[in-house]
């Protein structure tokens, strides 16, 4: 099992062995993308296809169209905005739906944890139904076994630990909790709705009077919404240190898209974990 960011690199490249995926880069005329994708090219995790248009909206379509054609197993946002690329990609005829809903799949390393911690959604669906996020569960969860969890435990968040019909937070998490126990929801074991420190602290279960088999021991953490998520990501990474990677999964491929402002390892991180969900 992968516990730290740093084994995510090694282990992609013993995936990939002497045969790595290519990745198809769409608008690829970013020296900051360039500079992460040669990187990877230097370690053996991908090959680049590089898409440069004068349309970026063209370079989306033809990176999703090298992946439907089988030329590319990849696909990596370049110098374009989010909405093009992913437009393409759930164009009805010619993208690369599933069936499943897309979501961003987080994976955070924080120094006070012996383990990675996987957040969804943090970038991706903003006020997901429970519908969605059965789909940003079943998701993030198969990221989670990409990484060596054999049986993620999945804690959905709310602000308690009981069900309150005035929070739908609270009944959305008690639904997932049995849709898993009925088995709809993969291999997993998941418990909610459970307040963050619950979670994550097996002595605040203790305190609390609440136990379970996620409790304290929590591999993945589905939020009740984008901001509740992306505002945890954002306070692990600038107040707890904590580093990240991060993907679109749910697509007919993972999708590498990253933020002009990530460290170059977060950028390096994402292009291997892209590799090992594709792998798995």
């Amino acid at each position: 099992m992968i516990t730290t960011l740093d084994q995510l690199i090694s282990a992609a490249r013993r995936a990939v062995g002497s045969h790595p995926p290519t990745m198809a880069v769409a608008q690829a005329d970013d020296p900051h993308v360039e500079e992460a994708v040669a990187e990877a090219e230097r370690l053996g995790l991908v090959r680049g296809y590089r898409i440069v248009r004068d349309d970026p909206a063209e370079a989306a379509r033809e990176a999703v169209g090298a992946v439907r054609s089988g030329k590319a197993q990849l696909l990596m946002k370049g110098l374009l905005q989010t909405a093009d690329l992913l437009r393409a990609v759930m164009a009805r005829e010619t993208g690369l739906r599933t069936g499943r809903a897309l979501s961003h799949a987080c994976v955070v390393q924080v120094p006070a944890l012996p383990r990675l911690l996987h957040i969804s959604d943090i970038a991706l669906n903003i006020a997901p139904d429970l519908s969605r996020k059965a789909d940003i569960l079943r998701n993030q969860v198969a990221v989670a076994r990409a990484l060596g969890v054999e049986r993620p435990k999945v804690a959905v968040i709310a602000a308690v630990e009981k069900v309150n019909p005035d929070m739908p937070a609270t009944v959305d998490a008690r639904a997932l909790q049995e849709m898993a126990e009925r088995g709809e929801l993969g291999d997993c074991v998941v418990q909610g709705p459970l307040a963050l420190d619950l979670a994550l602290s097996a002595e605040a279960g203790a305190v609390k009077g609440v136990s379970g088999p996620v409790v304290g021991a929590a591999d993945v953490l589905i939020m009740p919404d984008l901001e509740t998520g992306n505002v945890l990501y954002k306070a692990l990474v600038h107040l707890a240190g904590a580093s990240a990677a991060g993907i679109v999964v749910g697509a007919r491929c993972p999708i590498v898209l990253l933020s002009r402002s990530d460290p170059p390892a977060s950028k390096l991180n994402s292009i291997a974990l892209a590799v090992l969900a594709a792998s798995a």
